[in-house]
């Protein structure tokens, strides 16, 4: 269910009704069995058949004040008085309910958020982006661009309102994302990445935590400030610990040794300048066939135009412009650049070599 932690109405009035003391489903069983009571009571009462009872009780509740079906005894009319009496509060909360949820527009918000539930309910191998704030948009945007499916976490109300606002139809889940909930609502234990973005270590240790309990399989990449935190972050189960001043500071620091070698990295990884980009392949995601071979037999550049600059092995160390005798082993998984149009040559190839 996606809700608000707020719990009150965004007013200037500090009396104002909490959110979750108007009701829909309530104001309606209000209504159901006030319709009952008066049908039962005036059928009970006055001997009216069903129809009678019920056209008694409709002009009673709505006080439109038409003829009755025949005098009323005493007993009746005290019944009516308190029936009445009694419809006072219960219209006035089925009205509350009306104003909040009809012309405030809560009922279309909540519409919108039960459409954005069935969304994520069918994602698989999607990312989860808890936090959107200055790394969180960063991120989403790159997301856009390159079509990737993902799920936004965030709790504040400010920022939720710019993603209902945004251009892109963006699914999201308003919560505290260090909740467990959030992230089982967020689809976790069918997500294939998660990444932990909140400005607070503490607060992503507890998503670290939680996603490492909720999906083993899950890679979790996450933010961390403080130096003393990425110890901690990576033995909660982070795959990988980002330390957005540190990255920047050397960015910069490079600027100055290294200026032309920043700016060739800059400029290949830059989508909107350039349509180089990278692609890793891993033993697990290729046909069964090249297991075992080496990159020459691969023949990748001659079949795609794309290039493999680096070979990952099973302990996670990198080798930069492997040898063409270098195998593929379990574990193992090979870094490939290339444009855009090379890169997908690349998916065509090793899929239409399962076929074959």
């Amino acid at each position: 269910m996606l809700r608000n932690l707020n719990g009150g109405w965004k007013s200037g009035n500090r009396f104002a009704l909490p959110k979750n003391f108007l009701s829909l489903r309530l104001a309606l069983w209000l209504l159901i069995g006030d319709l009952a009571f008066g049908i039962v009571g005036f059928s009970a009462l006055e001997q009216y058949n069903l129809l009678d009872a019920f056209y008694m009780t409709i002009i009673t509740i709505s006080t439109v004040g038409f003829t009755e079906v025949h005098p009323l005894s005493p007993g009746g009319r005290i019944f009516t008085s308190g029936l009445i009496l009694l419809n006072i509060g219960i219209i006035s909360y089925i009205l509350a309910v009306f104003s909040y949820y009809i012309i405030q527009g809560e009922f279309f918000k909540n519409l919108h958020h039960l459409m954005i539930e069935k969304q994520i309910s069918k994602m698989q191998d999607h990312i989860i982006l808890c936090g959107y704030g200055r790394y969180g948009k960063e991120i989403s945007q790159h997301f856009y661009d390159h079509g990737l499916p993902f799920v936004i976490i965030e709790q504040d109300e400010s920022k939720i309102d710019l993603l209902r606002k945004g251009d892109e139809k963006t699914l999201y889940i308003q919560e505290d994302a260090t909740h467990d909930e959030a992230l089982v609502e967020a689809g976790i234990g069918r997500a294939k990445a998660i990444i932990s973005a909140l400005p607070d270590d503490s607060d992503n240790l507890f998503i670290v935590l939680s996603a490492r309990q909720l999906n083993p399989r899950i890679k979790i990449i996450s933010r961390a400030k403080d130096p003393k935190s990425q110890k901690k972050l990576f033995k909660a189960g982070a795959n990988h610990v980002v330390m957005p001043e540190q990255i920047g500071g050397f960015y910069m620091a490079t600027l100055v040794s290294k200026p032309g070698a920043v700016e060739f990295f800059s400029f290949i990884t830059n989508e909107y300048q350039s349509d180089i980009g990278f692609e890793e392949i891993a033993y697990d995601s290729v046909p069964a066939k090249w297991h075992g071979r080496s990159i020459a037999d691969l023949h990748l550049r001659r079949e795609t135009g794309a290039n493999i600059i680096g070979f990952k092995n099973p302990m996670g160390r990198y080798l930069v412009n492997p040898d063409p005798d270098t195998v593929f082993v379990p574990g193992s998984s090979f870094i490939i650049l290339g444009s855009q149009g090379q890169l997908e040559a690349v998916r065509t190839f090793f899929s239409n070599k399962a076929d074959g």
